[in-house]
């Protein structure tokens, strides 16, 4: 057999199906369930947290790690924080306003037609 044979291909290996990205860096989204908001600074594309935090989450309600996870700037009534949130937990939310959260300004240069537009350094 020659080394371009066919028949010494390696075999078909199947991967899980992994849901594409609903949601690109700027995009301000909420929450399904729970009353915040935020705007997408990073994006996962399956679960990369620790398996206590995943853990903690009620089983009830926990979302399936095969899915892209996003990281936000996220503000409720009470504060500004940074989360952590499944894709199957998220809804755009572009025409709620912006969000208010100490670190827009580091990561992005304003708001336009309901997204962020992302600061040229942050990009990839």
């Amino acid at each position: 057999m020659t080394p371009d044979s066919s028949s010494e291909l390696p075999s078909t290996v199947t991967a899980p199906l992994i849901g594409r990205a609903r949601f690109a860096p700027g995009d301000i989204v909420r929450h399904r369930m729970f009353d915040f908001r935020g705007v997408v600074f990073d994006i996962d594309p399956v679960f990369a947290n620790s398996d206590e935090w995943y853990e903690a989450i009620p089983e009830d309600i926990r979302p399936a790690k095969e899915q892209p996870y996003y990281h936000l700037l996220a503000e409720n009534g009470d504060s500004a924080y940074i989360a952590y949130v499944s894709q199957q937990n998220l809804v755009a939310d572009g025409d709620g306003g912006p969000i208010d959260h100490p670190q827009i300004d580091a990561m992005f240069e304003g708001l336009d037609h309901g997204r962020y537009r992302v600061r040229a350094i942050h990009r990839h």
